[in-house]
């Protein structure tokens, strides 16, 4: 900011005073009359040059208000000047963001040129539609992951969670789906990184441009080294992104635009919930259950809410969600899973076996795993696997204790072809190439219902495990196999 700029300031009748500074929350007094709104965004201009950016969070008095900083406050002095915008925060939106990596001001990240001038900025606080404008009926959203498809189904429109502890698999399956979705039905995405380290959004950003995919996503982080009012909001700035594509920027001759089918991918939305409580504690609220703050159901849902589809086009919604020492019962993570339609559970023990995807077969849901929707055939299929591997659950203890020997023929063959179905939901995936040297597969729904039928119906059954282990479809396995009996044969390929 000019010197000429900070002395409007300064000489503005109805600009604020900066009363205190306690970390980022700044007490400001602002003259009788002339009080922000709750949720409005100020400047504070720094004397070397720069603003920084705060947002209204109470008021205390007629003339005194309490605002959380966006940036750092160092430099920042008591007495300074600061001016009320008149407009909450704002992020920038359009086809100028895509391919770029931005911060919660809208500023690149990424080492790239400025932002375009006149770049239309949607504010970040805006209601949801309204139940009339949103679409009747649900439709899947395919995503060429074997377990997902089969199990817990998404929903086009719909809000998806993927929970686990560190180090289960989150962010390479979100990474997954970004290349797949991006590929099947050329939508656009938007990458929330909240409280990611600047070495995830590095990696992320290096995959995103060798898979080709960068050019049609946008890409907004609060890192974890930022003030907690940055992480707080890059949710709702991503969501504002996400909206303005669904509902179409307007064209240069003043009609409504088309909308755009949006996938929106959040890492992490426990860091959302943990930004809020450190807001929540600057601020001096009391805290309620384990600590957390007495807000979280309504910050939550201000949050999920938002995350809507319209008649014209859709927003889907797949967000990471650590689980703290993976206790399910959480309230954060209770009050993030009310709100979703399809919960991926990740689980540590099949990680540690090296079936990945490490999602649990028994854990997962979703609302859209029911004949109406999936079809009959599918919902009886899933039911039944589910079943297989429950009962392969219920015996392991026996086994470890006794041999898989002292079991009943029936229980045996359970058992075989529940490991054999565990085995062949696990997929390689493009984004882990580099690491596995397995090329990775997208399979298509039906072609996993065939497959996880053939494994019920026996066909498998004189395989060796391994046969089903990181493949695509069973065509692939049935192949190995032919091939398998030709050389014990002593008979070549033709």
């Amino acid at each position: 900011m000019s010197g000429d700029a900070r002395s409007e300031i300064q000489e503005d009748p109805a600009a604020g005073r900066l009363r205190a500074v306690r970390g980022s929350v700044l007490d400001i007094a602002f003259p009788r009359g002339h009080l922000p709104a709750i949720g409005e965004a100020l400047d504070l201009p720094l004397d070397e040059g720069g603003v920084l950016l705060a947002e209204v969070e109470g008021h205390l008095d007629e003339t005194t208000l309490r605002a959380i900083c966006l940036d750092s406050t160092a430099g920042l002095s008591r007495g300074a000047a600061v001016r009320a915008t008149g407009a909450p925060l704002t992020v920038p939106v359009g086809e100028a963001v895509l391919g770029r990596l931005i911060d919660v001001r809208g500023r690149p990240v990424d080492a790239g040129p400025p932002l375009p001038e006149g770049t239309p900025r949607h504010a970040i606080h805006a209601a949801p539609p309204s139940l009339v404008e949103r679409p009747v009926g649900r439709e899947l959203y395919e995503t060429g992951i074997k377990v997902i498809d089969l199990l817990a189904p998404l929903a086009r429109g719909g809000k998806a969670g993927l929970f686990g502890g560190a180090g289960v698999g989150k962010t390479v399956l979100i990474m997954e789906l970004i290349r797949t979705v991006a590929e099947k039905y050329s939508g656009l995405s938007i990458f929330a990184g909240i409280g990611e380290r600047s070495r995830e959004g590095q990696e992320l950003l290096l995959e995103m441009t060798q898979s080709g995919v960068l050019d049609r996503t946008a890409l907004i982080f609060g890192q974890m080294n930022e003030p907690p009012g940055a992480r707080w909001r890059v949710g709702l700035a991503a969501v504002a992104m996400a909206e303005a594509f669904r509902d179409g920027l307007p064209r240069d001759d003043g009609a409504p635009g088309s909308g755009h089918d949006v996938l929106l991918l959040m890492d992490n939305a426990y860091r959302f919930v943990q930004a809020g409580m450190e807001v929540s504690g600057l601020l001096g609220r009391l805290p309620s259950r384990v600590g957390y703050q007495p807000t979280l159901a309504s910050e939550v849902a201000e949050l999920e809410e938002r995350i809507a589809s319209t008649r014209a086009a859709s927003i889907t919604a797949i967000q990471a969600v650590y689980v703290p020492a993976d206790d399910f019962t959480d309230p954060a993570v209770a009050e993030i899973f009310s709100h979703l339609d399809s919960s991926i559970v990740l689980s540590r023990s099949l990680a540690a076996e090296g079936l990945y995807p490490a999602i649990d077969p028994l854990a997962s849901s979703s609302v859209l795993l029911d004949p109406t929707v999936v079809g009959e055939a599918h919902y009886r299929l899933a039911v039944e696997v589910r079943a297989t591997i429950a009962h392969y659950r219920e015996l392991q203890d026996i086994i470890a204790l006794l041999g898989i020997d002292e079991l009943s023929a029936a229980d045996r063959r359970v058992v075989g072809r529940a490991r054999r179905l565990m085995r062949f939901l696990s997929q390689p995936f493009t984004v882990t190439e580099a690491f596995t040297g397995r090329a990775g597969r997208v399979v298509p729904l039906p072609e996993t219902l065939k497959g996880c039928r053939a494994i019920l119906d026996g066909e498998a059954d004189d395989w060796p495990e391994s046969r089903l282990y990181m493949i695509g479809d069973f065509a692939e396995a049935a192949g190995q196999a032919e091939v398998a009996g030709q050389a014990e044969s002593g008979a070549g390929p033709p």
